[in-house]
């Protein structure tokens, strides 16, 4: 979704891949049609490359053979786009021995191959770089890798707000700092729906070039990232129906979903009580001061002595988004120290009940939750 480099290849090969399949078709849909433009003519040919056995993938293998081969029929050039490939990476499709003795071949054909006036355009998942057909690909073409974005990148939130900051600006518009935080948080690490939210949101605010944290809260949905934040943020905010209310669905949602669990819930739980208490300490500090004005929050941050946060990215809070530590702020008003404390031995202690006790995980959860956000007053 961050806008593309100029094309430049030292050939007439490209492949882009990479387990971001929005960042990799976005990317090869621009390239396809800047080659196209640049050559002319009526005889480009797209590929489909999606197989579901080893079967298909050398009749896909064939038929890109045979579109090489075959000359434009009114002259000039022609592109040949292998959309969408799925067996170059490390799946049984791929690792079977004959379409790996196939893209060996097939590799040392390109090698010599003549490319006088003819392209070709590869995108795929993701790729496995141990095997020849990559590694001839990456010497004698061009190679560009989109990684997905994760929650273990710990710049991975200042990556989706550029993303989404240059995505509004090519629609013409610009986004405050507040909404853009809240936009990256509500879409995660999902780089699609991002792009979905900032055209929703770019349609909504009409002429008004800018947009505002309203405009975000009042139209874009929550991905699984966004509702796991704001399970925390209801205990941030000691709001207990609220809370109760989010854990329910929350709850409701791991009967269907393999990748929630009730532990997962709980270390989210825990991950935001230890951002508060750090976050407590780091006020204590005067590292950071309160402050109603996300950049100023976020220029603190930045000068914050890096020696004096804890080497293991679990426990740093500077390697949480920026946001997610703004929106915290007014929220360890509402514990003391002493609470938090407790918070966490309350937590884990729910942690040994989950996974030693026969008890239901629901009840466990909820109440920890409600020792928590109903013990004394806050400080």
């Amino acid at each position: 979704m961050a806008s593309s480099p100029p094309i430049t290849h030292n050939s007439s090969l490209f492949l882009v891949c990479g387990d971001d399949d929005f960042a990799v078709k976005q990317r090869a849909k621009q390239i396809f049609q800047e080659w196209s433009a640049e050559l002319g003519g009526m005889d480009h040919e797209t590929i489909e490359a999606t197989v579901g056995n080893g079967g298909d993938a050398l009749n896909v293998i064939g038929k890109l053979r045979e579109a090489l081969q075959t000359l434009p029929f009114f002259g000039g050039g022609k592109v040949v786009w292998l959309r969408d490939c799925n067996f170059l990476g490390e799946d049984r499709t791929a690792s079977s021995a004959a379409v790996t003795e196939t893209l060996a071949e097939l590799a040392e054909e390109l090698k010599d191959f003549s490319w006088q006036n003819v392209r070709l355009l590869i995108s795929a998942g993701k790729v496995d770089k141990r095997k020849v057909f990559y590694k001839t690909l990456d010497k004698i073409g061009t190679t560009e890798v989109f990684s997905a974005w994760s929650q273990d990148d710990k710049d991975w939130a200042d990556r989706a707000q550029i993303a989404a900051r240059d995505a509004v600006r090519k629609r013409e518009k610009e986004i405050s700092a507040a909404a853009l935080g809240e936009l990256v948080i509500r879409a995660g690490l999902n780089a699609r729906q991002l792009e979905n939210e900032i055209e929703k949101l770019c349609v909504f605010t009409g002429e008004r070039k800018k947009i505002e944290l309203a405009d975000v809260t009042t139209i874009c949905a929550h991905n699984k990232t966004a509702k796991a934040f704001a399970l925390g943020d209801a205990l941030g905010d000691r709001d207990l129906p609220r809370l109760l209310k989010r854990l329910d669905e929350e709850l409701w949602e791991t009967k269907f979903d393999k990748d929630k669990s009730e532990i997962g819930l709980l270390y989210g739980l825990i991950g935001k009580v230890r951002a508060m208490l750090l976050l407590k300490e780091m006020l204590r500090e005067g590292w950071v001061k309160e402050t109603n004005d996300y950049n100023h929050f976020k220029s603190q941050l930045e000068r914050v002595p890096a020696d004096q946060m804890p080497v293991e990215r679990k426990f740093n809070p500077l390697a949480l988004s920026p946001y997610v530590l703004y929106k915290a702020l007014p929220q360890v008003k509402k514990y003391s120290a002493a609470e938090l404390v407790r918070a966490m031995d309350v937590l884990l202690r729910c942690n040994q009940r989950l996974v030693s006790s026969g008890l239901d995980e629901a009840l466990v959860l909820q109440q920890a939750l409600v020792q928590i956000v109903a013990a004394g007053a806050a400080a």
